[in-house]
C-alpha cells in the first residue's frame, strides 16, 4: 500500500509557510511604521465580523468571512485614529480600547454563531493546521491551501505594484502628502491587506499565533538589512523556514528528547515558537545590530583605541629622547586598561609595530613608526584646526584632539592639510610630520 504520509506533510508545511509568508509582507510595513500593534488589534478585531457573516450566511465561504473581516479591519484602523485624535490618548491605548471590545464581542459572537454553523471556537483561536490535509478532494488541494495561496499572490500583487507609495509613507507620510500620494489611503489599503490576510490565515495557524507571523519575521529580518527590498524578502524567506522547521520539530521533536512517538506537538504553535528561536538567534548573531557584533565591534574599537594611544605615547617619547628606548611597565601604566592593554600590547608585537629594545625597553619599529607618525600628525592637524576656526584656548585643544585622531580618515586627513595649507607646527610649537 503506497505511503501518502508524505503528501499529508507536503500540505501542511504549503499551508503553514504560505500563511507565514502572506503575513510578513504587510507585517514588514507594520513594522517600519511602528505600527505592529495593528496587526494584533486587527488579527483579535476581525472576530465579530467573522461571527456576523457566519451568522448572516449560515456558511463558511470565502467571500463573506472576506467582507466581514475586511469591514471590521477597516472600522478598527478607522476607530484607533477617532479615539488617538478626539480622545487624547496616544495611539497604543486607542488600538487597546478597540481591540480588546471588538475581541471580546467576536467571542461572544462565535459562542452563538457554534450553535448554528460548522464553526469551532478553538479553530478560530489557535488553528487546525495538521487537520487541513483531510479536507483535500481526491486527488485535489486543501482549500485552505488555496485561500493561502490565494492571499500570498494578493500581497506579492500589493507590494509590487504599491512598492513605492508603500516605502514612502512608511518612513515619511509628510513627504509623500507632498508628492501628491495620499497617505491615508494607503494605510487603509495596508489595513484591508491585513484583515484579508488574518482571515485567509485563521484556519492554518488561527488568530492568537497569526501576530508572530505578522511581526515575528519581518522584526527579524530588519535586524539584517537596512534595505527595505532585501528586507521583505529576508522576511518572506525567514517565514518559510521557520514553517518548515516548525512541522519538522512539531512531529520529531518528542522522539528527539526520548518521548513516546504517539505524542504530538501544535504544528502551528511550534512554527510561532521557530519565528521566535530565528529571532533570538538573530538578535544575538546579526553582523550590524546582534548584540554579539555590537559588542565586539565595541571590544575592536577600544583595542584600537589602545593600540593607537601606545603607539603615539611611543612616538612623543621618540621625539623627546630618540636615543632611549620606553620601559614596558611604564607604557602600561600610562594606557591604565589593564586586560585590554596587554591584549593590545600583544596584538602591536604580532603587527611587529614595536620591537623589543633590551631591559624591558621597547621602541618602535620602521612599520609603528609609520602607523604612529599618522596618528600624531592627524592629530596636531586637528588641534591647528580648532585653534584657527573655534579660538580655543591652548590647554583645551590636547583633549578633543586626542578623542578625535582615532575616527580621522585618510580623505579627512588630507582635507584638513589642504585647509591648514604649511602650518608646520602646531599650537603648542611641535612639528607636524609629514
Amino acid at each position: 500500500m503506497m505511503d501518502w504520509s508524505w503528501l499529508i506533510d507536503g500540505w501542511i508545511i504549503a499551508a503553514g509557510a504560505g500563511a507565514a509568508m502572506a503575513c510578513a509582507l504587510p507585517g514588514t510595513f507594520l513594522v517600519l511604521r511602528k505600527m505592529s500593534l495593528m496587526g494584533d488589534a486587527i488579527s483579535h478585531a476581525v472576530l465579530p465580523g467573522l461571527a456576523i457573516a457566519f451568522l448572516v450566511t449560515h456558511s463558511r465561504g470565502v467571500l463573506p468571512m472576506f467582507l466581514g473581516a475586511v469591514i471590521v479591519g477597516v472600522f478598527t484602523a478607522v476607530g484607533t485614529q477617532v479615539i488617538t485624535r478626539y480622545g487624547k490618548v496616544e495611539s497604543g491605548a486607542a488600538m487597546g480600547v478597540v481591540f480588546s471590545i471588538l475581541f471580546a464581542l467576536g467571542l461572544v459572537l462565535i459562542v452563538q454563531a457554534a450553535d448554528h454553523v460548522d464553526l469551532d471556537p478553538g479553530c478560530v483561536l489557535y488553528g487546525n493546521l495538521s487537520l487541513i490535509p483531510l479536507d483535500a478532494p481526491e486527488g485535489g488541494i486543501p482549500p485552505a491551501v488555496i485561500n493561502i495561496g490565494l492571499a500570498l499572490l494578493l500581497n506579492i500583487a500589493f507590494v509590487c505594484l504599491f512598492f513605492k507609495e508603500l516605502k514612502i509613507c512608511s518612513f515619511d507620510p509628510q513627504l509623500a502628502t507632498t508628492l501628491g500620494i495620499n497617505a491615508n489611503l494607503m494605510h487603509y489599503l495596508l489595513m484591508i491587506v491585513v484583515a484579508v490576510t488574518t482571515v485567509a490565515s485563521f484556519e492554518a495557524v488561527g488568530s492568537i499565533l497569526v501576530i508572530a507571523m505578522l511581526i515575528v519575521p519581518p522584526a527579524t529580518a530588519r535586524l539584517l538589512s537596512d534595505r527595505l527590498g532585501m528586507t521583505l524578502i529576508l522576511a518572506v524567506v525567514i517565514a518559510a523556514i521557520s514553517a518548515v522547521l516548525g512541522h519538522v520539530v512539531a512531529f520529531r521533536g518528542p522522539v528527539w528528547i526520548g518521548l513516546d512517538p504517539s505524542v504530538s506537538i501544535e504544528t502551528a504553535a511550534m512554527i510561532a515558537v521557530m519565528t521566535g528561536v530565528i529571532f533570538f538567534l538573530t538578535l544575538l548573531f546579526a553582523p550590524r545590530y546582534g548584540l554579539v557584533g555590537r559588542w565586539y565591534h565595541r571590544v575592536k574599537l577600544a583595542l584600537q583605541i589602545v593600540r593607537e594611544d601606545m603607539l603615539g605615547i611611543l612616538y612623543r617619547w621618540g621625539e623627546r629622547r630618540p636615543d632611549e628606548a620606553f620601559l614596558k611597565d611604564d607604557l602600561m601604566k600610562a594606557v591604565g586598561r589593564g586586560t585590554l592593554a596587554r591584549v593590545a600590547f600583544g596584538s602591536l608585537q604580532r603587527r611587529r609595530a614595536i620591537e623589543n629594545a633590551g631591559d624591558n625597553r621597547i621602541r618602535l619599529s620602521t612599520a609603528g613608526k609609520d602607523a604612529a607618525t599618522k596618528l600624531v600628525r592627524d592629530h596636531r592637524l586637528w588641534e591647528g584646526y580648532l585653534a584657527t576656526h573655534f579660538d580655543l584656548p591652548l590647554d583645551h585643544l590636547h583633549e578633543p584632539a586626542e578623542r578625535v585622531e582615532h575616527y580621522i580618515s585618510d580623505d579627512l586627513s588630507q582635507q584638513l592639510k589642504e585647509e591648514m595649507g604649511d602650518l608646520g607646527e602646531d599650537p603648542h610649537g611641535r612639528k607636524i610630520p609629514d
